[in-house]
């Protein structure tokens, strides 16, 4: 049975992440506790920005994340809460740092102020989503030094995906989600996107095969990067979503295959 604070963590990713928690659920059962903490602490820090006008309390927020990183890094205990707690049993210290890079890349969405440039926005999503699958897939199993690139290139391909589903939440709220929202621009992106997610599967054989289930979390990253590549207004006009049916059949064929 899981502990509470488990299951609190997969109610929690339930109501903020669906799409991750059917990749979680995809996943062989003993995993479960491994990921829902980590992708609870992913729910908690993604929307500390958004949950208040002032950005102030919002540093605040994510300094207390960084906070109970900085415990765990120290291998100390952290302080009493539903997520830190299961958190710390699963990450070890350089896990941890790659969280805290993680919550520092999130006070871009604190301010209005746009991506300085391609770079900043490839170190955005590389820091975000591509340190985030890293950290999950580390806490499953040991991984070698080829993994870590291999698991990267999934985790941008994965995160670019998920936040062209979000551009139209992001500029509704006034915010400059891209470097360069031109239409040519959007293509490159989303062909870089797919670029690397192709790469990745071609080098699934560095990814041990205990490891290979936390991937499941890229299944829809090909099918939302190959529509905005063809047609990039689909981004802007939040027209990206592949069907709900559809989806959990492609979730299904990585799962029954074990090829993310």
């Amino acid at each position: 049975m899981p502990s509470d604070d488990i299951t609190a963590c997969a109610e929690l990713v339930a109501r903020a992440d669906p799409d991750r928690l059917l990749a979680v659920m995809a996943a062989p059962p003993d995993l479960r506790a491994v990921l829902f903490p980590i992708y609870a602490f992913n729910v908690e820090v993604s929307r500390a920005p958004w949950v208040t006008q002032e950005p102030m309390i919002a540093e605040m927020r994510l300094q207390w994340w960084r906070d109970v990183l900085d415990e765990i890094r120290q291998g100390r205990a952290p302080r009493p809460h539903e997520v830190a707690t299961p958190l710390s049993g699963v990450l070890d210290a350089a896990g941890a740092e790659m969280l805290d890079e993680l919550v520092a890349a999130r006070r871009w969405d604190i301010y209005r102020d746009p991506f300085e440039d391609a770079a900043h926005f490839e170190d955005y999503i590389s820091r975000t989503s591509g340190n985030l699958l890293l950290v999950a897939a580390r806490a499953v199993a040991p991984i070698d030094e080829q993994a870590p690139q291999v698991i990267g290139q999934a985790g941008y391909a994965t995160g670019l995906a998920n936040w062209f589903r979000a551009i139209p939440a992001l500029e509704a709220a006034g915010r400059k989600p891209l470097p360069d929202g031109r239409a040519e621009a959007v293509r490159a992106l989303a062909r870089d996107g797919l670029h690397r997610l192709r790469s990745a599967r071609a080098s699934r054989a560095a990814v041990p095969g205990a490891v290979a289930p936390v991937l499941y979390a890229a299944w829809q990253a090909g099918p939302i990067l190959s529509r905005a590549a063809s047609r990039p207004g689909r981004v802007a006009a939040g027209q990206l979503e592949p069907s709900g049916a559809g989806k959990r059949a492609a979730l299904m064929l990585r799962a029954a295959t074990g090829r993310w």
